[in-house]
């Protein structure tokens, strides 16, 4: 399942193969293509009774900056952008009526790194240098995935005013279905 979700947003790219031959120096590049302030990309994928969540966004829209925290007020503003991250109940706007229970939370960024430990070498000072992003993937069972018609991405909007669209892709029992969020229109029908 994880790698159906990975290969997702490949699979909706037309013309894939082709672009990969002409962006070799991009490729770790192209999850936001052109990392986008105020834009990040979500994918969920209800397969049975388990729903994946990814989101990938630059960490300017979570915590207002990129760099590597320098201030004590940077450092707060990374713990509180984890702590609701990892809260993603308040997040998705899941019904409650699908029974569903986080069961596992990945939270990634280099901005987060720091936080677990404290060595500091070559590969962390390459990864100041680029633009940090935060990737977030949950993974969710769900006792009746039937009544999970949609995500409301109202919460998230709120939790993260700097966020100002989301481009979403699902895939559910009725198909894949692509859609553009933002404050204003915050839901996605699988």
């Amino acid at each position: 399942m994880r790698r159906l979700l990975l290969a997702l947003p490949f699979a909706l790219l037309p013309g894939f193969a082709l672009a990969a031959e002409h962006d070799h120096d991009h490729a770790h590049h192209d999850s936001l293509s052109a990392h986008e302030h105020g834009a990040a990309e979500l994918d969920a994928a209800l397969d049975g009774s388990t729903l994946e969540i990814e989101l990938r966004s630059p960490a300017m829209n979570l915590v207002g900056f990129e760099h590597a925290p320098s201030s004590d007020a940077d450092k707060r503003k990374i713990a509180d952008a984890r702590k609701q991250l990892e809260q993603p109940n308040n997040l998705f706007g899941l019904p409650a009526a699908a029974g569903c229970s986080l069961a596992d939370t990945e939270l990634e960024s280099p901005l987060f790194e720091g936080e677990a430990h404290d060595h500091h070498d070559e590969h962390d000072e390459e990864h100041e240098s680029q633009h940090s992003e935060i990737h977030a993937h949950y993974r969710f069972d769900c006792a009746t995935p039937q009544a999970l018609q949609a995500l409301d991405l109202q919460g998230l909007f709120k939790a993260f005013p700097g966020t100002q669209k989301i481009q979403a892709q699902l895939i559910g029992p009725k198909g894949q279905r692509g859609a553009e969020l933002d404050a204003d229109q915050p839901r996605a029908t699988f």
